[in-house]
């Protein structure tokens, strides 16, 4: 997810060069908002800093890190060994393409609103479907046929929190659902997890942590939402 410097929040972005990074409208004075120099922006950074004043734009690496997450999910659904690391790996991948294609707006001066909408969609996109293929690929082990549905509920709930956190950009503006970041991570960056527990051999565990933590995540921005409504309401009034 990529801060957009040109558009609503000059002075908020402009100070976030630093670990406190860019502070949305409607954050909490002295809360630490969301970093965009996470150690995995810091790895974006570098990698796309020889793409300024290319012809590749930030788009096309959204596009990258939706198809290879689009190719990590299809490579975890055949379960078998190698497969699933392979498909563990290209996830990594496309998560470093999260980060990069912000990195790549930012240094090159090229953000907007659009940018980051499509970006949202594509994270959305890709997350959500690497927990459809996981479950698919997990239907000849122990939860049997049950880990198809686990994988499409966690994959519809993944994909719920990117619409809640659009709703809530919609109410508040640009950046305001993002939560706070520490020690050179961003919560977004616990998807991380995935790959890490795919290669040590945990990926039934994984998908039933996946399958009851998504959905009661999504009903936590639910009610986040709500409130943040309703103190909208109250503001107006």
């Amino acid at each position: 997810m990529s801060c957009s410097p040109g558009r609503k929040y000059p002075l908020h972005c402009a100070a976030a060069g630093g670990p406190g990074g860019c502070r949305p409208s409607g954050a909490v004075p002295g809360e630490k908002a969301i970093s965009h120099n996470t150690w995995i922006h810091r790895i974006a950074r570098v990698a796309v800093r020889p793409l300024v004043g290319t012809a590749v734009t930030p788009n096309h690496l959204t596009t990258l890190r939706l198809a290879t997450g689009v190719a990590a999910a299809g490579a975890l659904a055949v379960g078998a060994s190698p497969w699933q690391h392979v498909g563990a790996a290209i996830f990594v991948v496309s998560l470093v393409l999260d980060r990069a294609d912000g990195e790549l707006a930012r240094l090159a001066g090229k953000t907007s609103p659009w940018g980051h909408t499509y970006d949202l969609i594509a994270d959305a996109a890709a997350d959500a479907l690497v927990f459809v293929g996981l479950g698919v690929g997990l239907r000849e082990g122990a939860l049997g046929q049950w880990a198809i549905p686990m994988g499409m509920a966690a994959g519809v709930a993944v994909a719920a929190i990117f619409w809640l956190v659009m709703r809530i950009e919609a109410v508040e503006g640009e950046r305001a659902a993002e939560l706070p970041g520490i020690a050179g991570f961003d919560v977004d960056d616990s998807i991380l997890i995935v790959p890490v527990a795919v290669w040590l051999g945990g990926s039934l565990p994984l998908l039933v942590a996946a399958a009851i933590g998504a959905p009661a995540f999504a009903v936590f921005f639910v009610w986040v939402l709500r409130r943040r409504r309703a103190a909208a309401g109250r503001r107006e009034h």
